[in-house]
């Protein structure tokens, strides 16, 4: 199912890694409302780029398909067809992984 959604400007649209540490290491179970959110993805979308005072476009360093990491409040969060994801501004990106 493809993604119905296009960000505009300098957004992106990143879905979260799905880490699995329901346990600790000391084997304690981790309830959901504990858990920390992720704070890695992939970049499934993104916008055109940002506009300057001059009107013209600077396109995005970071493209559909890298994976990232980006600040752990950032964004607003969205869902469709049962997978969560996340739109966030370039500015809110930290690092490309790899």
């Amino acid at each position: 199912m493809a993604l119905k959604l296009k960000p505009l400007g300098d957004r992106l649209i990143i879905q979260p890694n799905e880490e699995d540490d329901s346990k600790s290491s000391g084997g304690i179970i981790i309830p959901d409302t504990a858990k920390e959110k992720p704070q890695k993805g992939k970049v499934v979308a993104a916008g055109e780029g940002r506009v300057n005072d001059d009107g013209k476009t600077i396109s995005l360093s970071v493209k559909n398909g890298d994976e990232v990491i980006y600040s752990k409040y950032a964004g607003t969060e969205y869902s469709e067809g049962g997978k969560e994801y996340l739109i966030v501004r370039e500015s809110d990106i930290l690092a490309i992984v790899g």
